[in-house]
């Protein structure tokens, strides 16, 4: 699949700006806080409707404006599509497709695929279990469209079953265990596996960066046993578990289990990632992860994704630097953001195209 044009209205910091991609590589060079990333993040909701920043669409829309639109045309070997994103500071966000609007939101993903890769992204490694379920999520988000609609099913139970939890009532809880166990097995066994598909890509992009001297494990463990086989005998575990818990919970006040609770585990020769080794072996690790979504998606969808590397090759140090660009090489269209092109050989910087990003506002030359 391939980018070829973006327009940003009201977004962040542009007011007006297109882009027009000429090359399989575009390299987008300016100072930070400039809207490299902004651009970058762009991309990313067209393929996810999620941000990695986490932020508000409010948070979205430049200051003083009502709304933003992101719009994108794409080609793929389906032919070309017409994407536009629509968000609001006080109402609902839609989202069009071939200037038709579309009811379900979920409709809209599946379209454009993209894996970002960005210094945040060392947080899956660091950070605590929400950064990895966020993690797997959107990318099931885009192996799987319908999962968006599963994973808001469940939240929506969750959020109702902790309002109950809250106020000590206990007497319709039963209704909501049920639900919470119908929706949460439809999560777990999605999360399993795609984590079964990814776990192996992963373990073979580790080795060959780490030259074999490192083994990586990946394991989902889940706050409900997932050794049944079939959905009944996983929901019934769900509510075993939920009984065990229900002293606890109304005490707390919230809900103890379900997927929301649930963590992967990145361990590297048995030990841990959080606790191993040199911030080095980490960013091995995530540039595996990040080389095998990008492997994935594309086994699944049957086209290459694009590439979104948010000034991530300072974090990397040489090696590591020309393993990825290896692996890119001109298979998945990239875009990169950086400070400076010093990272870049002169061949990398030939087939690129090169633009400069200056107060909301993208160039092809430096001097404006």
């Amino acid at each position: 699949m391939y980018l070829k044009t973006i327009h940003l209205r009201q977004f962040r910091n542009y007011k007006e700006q297109q882009v027009d991609f000429t090359a399989a590589k575009t390299i987008l060079v300016g100072n930070n806080a400039q809207g490299k990333s902004n651009l970058l993040e762009a991309v990313e909701l067209l393929a996810t409707l999620r941000s990695h920043r986490m932020a508000r669409d409010r948070d979205l829309i430049q200051d003083g404006e009502v709304a933003s639109q992101i719009n994108a045309t794409l080609e793929r070997q389906t032919g070309i599509s017409d994407l536009t994103l629509t968000l609001r500071r006080n109402g609902r966000r839609t989202v069009a497709l071939n200037s038709e609007n579309l009811r379900r939101q979920m409709d809209f993903l599946g379209v454009l695929n993209a894996v970002q890769f960005s210094s945040l992204d060392l947080e899956l490694v660091r950070g605590g279990p929400e950064n990895r379920r966020n993690w797997l999520d959107t990318l099931l988000i885009q192996l799987e469209p319908i999962y968006a609609h599963i994973l808001q099913q469940y939240n929506q139970v969750l959020r109702q079953r902790n309002a109950f939890l809250k106020q000590h009532q206990d007497s319709e809880l039963a209704l909501w265990d049920a639900q919470l166990a119908t929706t949460g097995t439809r999560v777990i066994r999605r999360r399993d596996r795609a984590l079964q598909r990814l776990a192996p890509i992963a373990q073979a992009w580790h080795a060959t960066i780490s030259g074999s001297t490192e083994i990586l494990q990946i394991n989902y463990v889940p706050s409900v046993p997932l050794d049944q086989n079939h959905p009944e005998q996983i929901q019934q575990a769900f509510l075993d578990k939920i009984q065990l818990r229900s002293v606890a919970e109304l005490r707390q006040g919230t809900t103890l289990v379900g997927p929301h609770r649930d963590e992967v585990e990145l361990i590297i020769n048995q030990t841990p990632a959080r606790q191993y080794g040199s911030q080095g072996q980490q960013r091995t690790l995530v540039l595996a992860l990040k080389l095998a979504e990008l492997q994935l998606i594309e086994e699944v969808v049957g086209e290459p994704p694009l590439l979104l590397l948010d000034d991530v090759l300072a974090e990397l140090d040489p090696s590591r630097q020309n393993q990825l660009l290896d692996a890119i090489q001109d298979r998945f269209q990239t875009l990169i953001t950086t400070t400076h092109l010093g990272s870049f050989d002169s061949q990398w910087l030939n087939s690129s195209q090169i633009l400069f990003v200056k107060a909301g506002e993208i160039s092809s030359t430096s001097a404006f």
